[in-house]
């Protein structure tokens, strides 16, 4: 035993005792960063206190809920464990629970996914229970293929660690077919005949240029998924669930694996609680435990994490989850959807490190599915309120901006005494990472208020109010809330007479990294508010279009695969695409959209050609990974109020002589288009190009009819009708989100 590893074994001892019983805070995380800091090979040494081996649960949504299962059911099979239950996830929260916990025979622990590479060839875990690969915290992990190569590479690295993977999950199955790991399939072998959601993160075939088909689609990318241009298709299942069923009292499957089929159960009702079920039952079998202990533990799973935690209080029925991006907030709205009753929603979205500073991901939520419902009331919260208000506007929902989970019981109140809702309305809260804590640490102590006989759980409600104390959200405006103003006029006589204004969205397929598409539904509905008929025209991928036709036509970004793809096929749109610019068509481009607007680009590391319909060219003057990410405030002559977006690119962008940037970055973070001039994109007739996405249009209101005012223009002289006039919106969420922001970054 070296002198480093007992400087940090007693470093963590000491770091431990001090926050539990002098700070009266979780020791999750410090001892161990502390303990690693003095000893980077701590892991190592600390492996053998687990004396039969280990279990690393690893994927973007559910491990924290999939890892204490496994815990309890180890644990209800007789088999001592150490758990990093509190989901401290980094190297630092594992080697906590190491340092903490008395030897065990198992470790169970979930893992952050980039994480995964430091530590498990370290542990050189028995098993990786690989749950799923979702877009998630883009400034922080990347685009996915960064994490399936940093998955793979650690498996590669622990060669005897077996693999057992949601096969569903074309993300999952490529790292499966790459690594020399032994290998363990499980999904589900019927479709849940679930709705679809707008975005999914793999239309694109992993092996070759093809697009994925599927048989049947679960959700997201999950599915019986296939290529027809090359061999690429979901595994042969070694443990496949059948005969699902999903009702209020849980989901009910019999799972087939290489000892026969099973019946198993989880009170949990939603579909990725089936995919959390079968995921937990294989990798159960596979350690041998018997599937007696493994339903015990299920049926006795009550996580008090925050995670699908139920509350009774006051009389309503009440349910906190986390969400934290696209696809697990759309299986979040499937639940509230499936209450027809009354019900208040609150919604709380943070941007502090842990969540990723980048919240574009709220515009790929079909918050849409919610608008409508009646006897529905929603809140929007956390430190980025103002962004959510904006995007349920958006959406068709008035949301009202609240300060915490105790502002909207008390607008709750303030409904109910006035009648607009019952006394039992259910209260849904549903929040992302670092909002979740607050708001389970306030309806705890709620509980804890209204069972005063129950110490622990005001203990541990206050335990975490020290811990994560309540973010306010920055409110300079103060600006009422205005969703309700722009109501649609409705289709007057004269709306049905005028042609419609088209867009044309160009491969939404391909291009839809960073949310961008919420700007075609910022100006898709900016001109119906207005009375104006507009037509979207959604150009997939290997279909065409007619630009003489259109009259705004926008570009997103993508990954660096389907980016390449797309800018093949718009090479081959090139002379129709110059054409209309030319014509003064408006053309809205953002980040790799706004690149490939050049004579050159950059795919990964390779420079390949352009449209040429800028004079600009992207070059990289370091690596992929020397990325410029942050949020900027802009200077532009197209908008009186500051313009506000984020920006996460590794080309550097120079525009030529004669060309105009978008605008010039103001505030003291942000870069814009390279490392040196402060430029931000590009402007060429009608054409704006820009590395600012979240969207752009969502803060900056007057950019969206700039471009909707040249839109109309074209649609006149195209079709020899007058052109219309932008009427005034009421933009006061949009610019108390601007103001917000602005405030922050000043």
């Amino acid at each position: 035993m070296s002198l480093r590893f007992s400087l940090a074994k007693a470093a963590g001892a000491v770091s431990t005792w001090g926050l539990r019983h002098v700070a009266h805070r979780p020791a999750a995380n410090l001892p161990g960063k502390i303990a690693l800091a003095i000893d980077p090979a701590l892991l190592d040494e600390l492996r053998g206190k687990c004396t039969q081996g280990s279990v690393i649960t690893v994927g973007t949504n559910g491990k924290t809920s999939t890892n204490n299962l496994l815990a309890d059911a180890f644990e209800a099979a007789g088999r001592t464990i150490i758990c990093n239950r509190t989901g401290a996830n980094l190297a630092a929260g594992i080697t906590s629970a190491l340092l903490q916990q008395p030897a065990a025979q198992w470790g169970v622990f979930e893992c952050d996914e980039l994480w995964l590479a430091h530590v498990l060839p370290r542990l050189r875990s028995n098993y990786v229970l690989l749950l799923n690969l979702f877009r998630d915290q883009l400034d922080r992990c990347g685009e996915i293929d960064r994490i399936q190569t940093s998955i793979a590479g650690a498996l590669a690295a622990s060669p005897d660690t077996v693999l057992v993977y949601n096969a569903d999950d074309p993300l999952c199955a490529r790292i499966a077919d790459e690594v020399p790991n032994r290998t363990v399939a499980y999904g589900l072998d019927e479709s849940m005949g679930l709705a679809q959601n707008t975005v999914t993160d793999a239309q694109m075939c992993q092996k070759c240029d093809g697009m994925v088909r599927y048989h049947y689609r679960q959700y997201g990318q999950l599915g019986d998924y296939f290529c027809d241009q090359c061999d690429f298709a979901r595994p042969t299942l070694d443990f496949a669930g059948r005969d699902i069923a999903i009702g209020p009292a849980g989901v009910t499957m019999e799972v087939c694996g290489p000892a026969g089929c099973e019946s198993v159960h989880t009170p949990q009702p939603t579909p990725y609680a089936a995919y959390n079920l079968v995921a937990s039952y294989a990798l159960c079998r596979e350690v041998g435990i018997p599937t007696a202990d493994f339903q015990r533990a299920q049926d006795a799973f009550n996580p008090r994490n925050g995670r699908l935690q139920r509350y009774r209080l006051g009389g309503r029925d009440v349910l906190l989850n986390l969400a934290k991006n696209p696809t697990g907030f759309n299986q979040n709205l499937k639940i509230v959807e499936a209450d027809q009753g009354p019900k208040m929603v609150a919604f709380f979205i943070n941007d502090q490190v842990a969540d990723g500073h980048d919240i574009s991901w709220i515009w790929d939520i079909d918050f849409e599915e919610l608008a409508g419902q009646p006897d529905t009331v929603v809140f929007a919260g956390g430190s980025r309120a103002h962004d959510l208000a904006v995007r349920l506007k958006y959406a068709g929902i008035e949301a009202a901006v609240i300060e915490n989970i105790e502002d909207a019981f008390d607008r709750l109140g303030a409904l109910t005494a006035a009648g607009a809702l019952p006394s039992d309305a259910a209260v849904y809260a549903i929040a992302n990472y670092t909002a979740l804590p607050p708001v389970h640490a306030a309806l705890n102590a709620m509980e804890a208020a209204e069972a005063p006989e129950a110490p622990e759980a005001a203990e541990a409600a206050a335990c975490i109010a020290v811990a994560a104390p309540t973010p306010r959200p920055d409110d300079p405006a103060q600006a009422p809330a205005s969703e309700g103003k722009n109501a649609e006029p409705g289709n007057t006589a004269a709306a049905l007479s005028e042609p419609p204004v088209i867009i044309a969205h160009m491969l939404p397929d391909l291009l839809n990294l960073y949310g961008d598409g919420g700007n075609v539904r910022i100006l898709e509905q900016r001109l119906r508010w207005r009375g104006i008929p507009v037509e979207v025209r959604r150009i997939q991928h290997g279909e065409a279009v007619d630009f003489s036709q259109v009259d705004l036509v926008f570009m997103g970004g993508g990954p660096d695969r389907e980016q390449k793809l797309a800018s093949e096929q718009l090479l081959a749109m090139r002379d129709e695409l110059a054409a209309y610019v030319e014509g003064d068509g408006p053309l809205l481009a953002i980040c790799g959209g706004y690149q490939i607007l050049g004579r050159q680009w950059l795919w990964g590391d390779e420079l390949v050609p352009g449209l040429g319909l800028i004079d600009m060219e992207t070059r990289r003057p370091g690596t992929s990974a020397d990325r410029l990410i942050d949020n900027m405030v802009l200077e532009s002559p197209l908008a009186a109020h500051p313009v506000v977006g984020y920006e996460n690119h590794a080309g550097r962008t120079y525009l030529g002589e004669g060309v105009e940037g978008f605008g010039r970055v103001v505030s003291s973070c942000g870069h814009g288009n390279n490392d040196d001039d402060r430029v931000e994109g590009a402007r060429y007739k009608n054409v704006v190009g820009t590395y600012s996405h979240g969207p752009l249009l969502s803060k900056n209101p007057e950019v969206a009819d700039w471009l909707l005012a040249r839109a109309l223009e074209r649609r006149a002289e195209r079709t020899g009708t007058p052109a219309a006039d932008l009427a005034p919106l009421d933009d006061s969420a949009e610019l108390a989100a601007n103001a917000s922001m602005v405030k922050r970054l000043s």
